[in-house]
């Protein structure tokens, strides 16, 4: 009788049993106008995110239990959006902020007409207006115009470079940079209505966000050198170089294997839905690119750090995905802790000639422990002798600290990337894989040589952050960047030739013990030389590579594409620092010459740029209205 009872219970369980089902639903998601790239799109039950692509368009996979969609993208009102029985939906998301409203100032105090939003947060210093307005501070007039929104970022000052003599100063040292992380955070900035402040904008690494597609080395160096010269498009009567450096592809299946540990913060601070939730969904994407040879541990950390899991194959992904999923946030932020054990898992499980590295998923927010600046370089200069290289990801905004992530990746063998949406995050993680995760060439510096018979003056642009003594690149001791698979490399110089009046380099009087000899003449054409050093990922002795450029310098239009692109990414991060030598730069001439510059553009991300520069000139414009306005008002 109680076998026959338990027959019926499971007969009728099983018949009341219904499979979960699922299907797939598409759609757009626009402003009402336009596409918007890099939404994200979350199902409330099964926990599935996609994100849209270039024109705002989805697919997601859904289920019977799930009930809503979740819309979010920077700069909108998040949306909830209820699941019925279509399969095609349209969805619409309105602007967190209201356009700029109009400011008035009369006489020492100025006053709010109507509320304006974050997209004025840095009008005052953008339009140049600081301490112009009598009797009244900048801060002031942020605040009680409603335009200055109090946030915890920290960005490290930037100095820009100058110009320097060539018969002075003919050596030009600096360290490579392939960190992308500056145009990403640039892109949230502007995408939420905001020009960014001067100091989060590092031009190289808006340059080397995009890729340029050298030609490969054809020699057994992992490295090629490659140049192009032209007038600048800011200053015809200057030239522009620009140094490219290709770093060879080594397809994935011929990798090392990976020994990973993925650092992940879960203090309160990564709470929000662009920062854990966004995390978790990353390290999904690069689950799915380990092979069975790859190990991957998870260490995590709050108050205090734990591991969540051992060093587990890449092909136990169903395992790597569900220790991600149990993670939650909350507690202060012990980053100095985390970071020792994760180096210790790390060491634990070394793979000899692999691919050792930390990756490090955090807002960069440490408040307990090592937790300074300083306090960070030392403790992550000091395990980078250990072998192992890392990669840090950033995620969020409000409270993130730029300054802390940029050390971290520039004093520990390793680079930085901003993941601001699920796109970049593949961008990143799967895209250029082999570049993020695995080093070709370590400690890699550039030594630039001008020949003063040519060069009055020259001026690098960007690698502020990077500068070495000309001392340091034959030092083998001193740290340098890495550059990894398949990665480019692009740096560029404004040259002011012999000849030309120079009124940006500043002079000073002619020595009167020194050899002052002026050079007429040289037999050679060459108007510089490069050399570059690198070591092996396990070597400790550096190679050299040396080339000499002509002075053999095109018109403009007859570049390519990627001197062009280079030029116009240049140009506009000039124009956002207000750079002191933006000369004749405007936002008109960047939109023409990236225009005509996308080339293939097989994953749309310059014409992203094109969209972005477009968003921050009616800004720039919209800022220099209300500067009008106000000198209108101070004059009255």
């Amino acid at each position: 009788m109680k076998k026959l009872l338990l027959s019926l219970v499971a007969l009728i369980v099983l018949v009341s049993f219904k499979p979960t089902s699922t299907r797939i639903i598409t759609g757009v998601v626009t402003d009402g106008n336009i596409g918007l790239p890099g939404a994200a799109i979350a199902t409330n039950n099964s926990k599935r995110v996609v994100a849209t692509n270039t024109k705002g368009e989805f697919s997601i996979s859904v289920t019977d239990k799930d009930t809503e969609l979740s819309v979010s993208y920077i700069g909108y009102i998040n949306q909830q959006v209820k699941i019925g029985k279509a399969n095609k939906i349209s969805i619409r998301l309105i602007q967190a902020s209201q356009p700029l409203s109009e400011i008035v100032v009369m006489g020492y105090q100025a006053q709010k007409k109507v509320s304006t939003t974050a997209a004025a947060r840095e009008v005052y210093d953008f339009v140049g207006l600081s301490g112009k307005v009598p009797g009244v501070s900048v801060e002031k007039l942020k605040e009680s115009t409603g335009a200055y929104i109090n946030n915890n970022e920290s960005y490290s000052k930037i100095n820009e470079n100058t110009f320097h003599k060539a018969t002075n100063d003919p050596l030009s040292t600096f360290s490579i940079d392939v960190d992308a992380a500056s145009y990403t955070n640039i892109r949230r900035f502007i995408n939420g209505g905001n020009l960014p402040p001067a100091d989060a904008v590092r031009i190289e690494e808006m340059i080397n966000y995009f890729d340029y597609n050298y030609e490969q080395p054809n020699s057994a160096d992992p490295v090629n050198i490659v140049t192009e010269i032209a007038p600048a498009p800011w200053n015809n009567q200057h030239q522009l170089v620009r140094i490219g450096l290709q770093a060879k592809t080594i397809p994935t299946v011929n990798l090392p294997a990976s020994n990973l540990v993925f650092l992940i913060d879960v203090s309160g601070s990564m709470s929000d839905p662009n920062k854990l939730p966004l995390l978790v969904s990353s390290f999904k994407l690069l689950t799915d690119q380990l092979r069975s040879k790859d190990k991957v541990a998870i260490v995590v950390y709050a108050g205090s750090s734990g591991v969540v899991l051992p060093a587990t194959s890449g092909d136990e992904k169903n395992k790597i995905k569900d220790a991600l999923d149990r993670l939650s946030a909350g507690g202060s932020t012990a980053g100095g802790q985390g970071i020792e054990l994760a180096y210790k898992i790390a060491s634990e499980n070394f793979v000899k000639g692999g691919n050792n590295r930390v990756i490090l998923a955090t807002d960069g927010d440490f408040n307990v422990g090592a937790n300074s600046d300083a306090d960070m370089q030392t403790l992550i200069e000091d395990k980078r002798k250990s072998g192992i290289f890392l990669t840090v990801l950033g995620y969020g905004m409000g409270n993130y600290k730029d300054s802390k992530m940029e050390i971290l990746a520039d004093k520990g063998n390793g680079n930085y990337a901003y993941i601001d949406n699920l796109t970049e995050a593949r961008k990143v993680l799967v895209n250029e894989f082999g570049g993020t995760l695995f080093t070709v060439a370590k400690d890699v510096k550039l030594q630039i040589e001008f020949n003063p018979a040519k060069v009055q003056s020259y001026r690098l642009i960007g690698y502020e952050n990077r500068l070495l003594n000309k001392e340091d690149f034959n030092d083998d001791k001193k740290d340098a960047g890495e550059i990894g698979s398949g990665h480019t490399v692009t740096a560029l110089y404004e040259i002011i030739p012999v000849g030309v009046k120079d009124d940006l380099s500043g002079s000073v009087d002619d020595l009167k013990y020194q050899k002052t000899t002026k050079i007429n003449s040289i037999e050679t054409q060459e108007i510089l030389t490069v050399k570059l050093r690198y070591k092996e990922p396990t070597g400790n002795k550096s190679k050299l590579l040396v080339k000499g450029v002509q002075d053999n310098a095109l018109g403009f239009n007859a570049t390519s594409d990627n001197f062009r692109f280079a030029a116009a990414v240049a140009e506009f991060g000039m124009l956002l620092r207000k750079s002191s030598f933006k000369q004749n730069a405007t936002f008109e001439q960047v939109i023409a010459l990236a225009d005509n510059a996308k080339g293939k553009d097989k994953e749309g991300y310059r014409s992203e740029f094109l969209s972005l520069v477009k968003s921050a000139k009616l800004m720039a414009k919209d800022l220099l209205s209300i500067k009008d306005k106000l000198i209108m008002n101070e004059e009255n």
